[in-house]
């Protein structure tokens, strides 16, 4: 039984008829409620469908935004990183969270959440259960923000540039980002994705400076698919002649992140959030208020903007 609706999910995610935000709370369903037949296999899966996806929707993509928007977040992603980096270790301290753990969590948050702990976790010689629980904080705040953001967008009659750098700022995972702006629009969807992007970039210095800090001698993991995504989006903007072939890109990329986020949602079961524990998500929610509050007012008052 759980075989069958496992694949029946996977096959509405892929045919369109489902949104990524419903195609997460299914995930969420069945993850909570039952067990996973191919839990490691899905995991990879899902990582592998979330790069291909993000270079899938760098067709739809124009050059001249994806410039413009990173250019425009690089200050505020370097200020807000290193401003979040330090509060996380500050609040992990306050409230008891194991060091690693609670430097994964301040990653996760600062940067793009599952990608940034799972550079810097062996980097950091965390363990296992370290890993879990710094993942499994940022995976349910992620599963949150993605019902929680458009509807607090809407609410505050925010523009499409206003959400997506909001989003790119505050969200956690990418693929969080992507589920969250394309539902609000196309013009966020480009900005949020541009933005997250760059964000993500600087996973490599922050490897960088983790692996000299500790002397670690463990492998640095490169984000290649965020290259491919840029590469995408130059050939969309040089070769308007391919632009059905760009496009037909494009949806497969949305209908993988529709999947993806699928994945992600059974990925999280009750073992997981028993290993979390109070203190890592009481640290991971707080965090996560305060980044999410503040850049939204910063954004509102127009103090940062695309």
């Amino acid at each position: 039984m759980g075989k069958r609706l496992f694949f029946l999910g996977i096959i509405l995610a892929a045919s369109g008829l489902i949104s990524p935000p419903f195609a997460l709370l299914a995930g969420l369903v069945y993850g909570l409620t039952l067990t996973h037949p191919f839990h490691v296999e899905s995991k990879s899966l899902a990582k592998f469908l979330l790069q291909a996806s993000v270079v899938g929707l760098g067709f739809g993509m124009n050059l001249h935004e994806v410039v413009h928007a990173g250019r425009s977040g690089f200050l505020y992603t370097a200020v807000s990183i290193t401003a979040v980096m330090l509060l996380g270790l500050g609040l992990g301290y306050l409230i008891h969270v194991s060091n690693k753990s609670s430097f994964l969590i301040a990653a996760g948050t600062a940067i793009c959440g599952g990608s940034a702990i799972a550079a810097v976790g062996p980097i950091a010689e965390a363990s296992e259960e370290e890993m879990a629980v710094s993942l499994g904080a940022v995976f349910i705040l992620n599963s949150v923000a993605l019902f929680l953001f458009p509807v607090i967008g809407f609410a505050l009659h925010m523009t499409q540039s206003q959400f997506g750098l909001w989003s790119a700022l505050a969200i956690h995972d990418t693929s969080s980002v992507v589920g969250a702006t394309a539902k609000y629009g196309p013009v966020a969807l480009a900005v949020g994705t541009t933005v997250k992007l760059a964000r993500a970039l600087w996973i490599v210095p922050l490897s960088v400076v983790t692996a000299l800090t500790l002397k670690s001698k463990a492998r640095i993991q490169w984000p290649w698919f965020i290259l491919l995504f840029c590469i995408a989006a130059f050939l969309n903007t040089l070769l308007p002649a391919f632009n059905p072939a760009f496009a037909a890109f494009s949806r497969l990329g949305r209908i993988g992140l529709t999947v993806t986020l699928f994945l992600i949602g059974t990925g999280l079961n009750q073992e997981t959030l028993k290993k979390v524990g109070v203190r890592p998500l009481l640290q991971g929610i707080t965090l996560w208020i305060i980044v999410g509050a503040a850049t939204l007012a910063l954004i509102l008052s127009n103090w940062i903007h695309i």
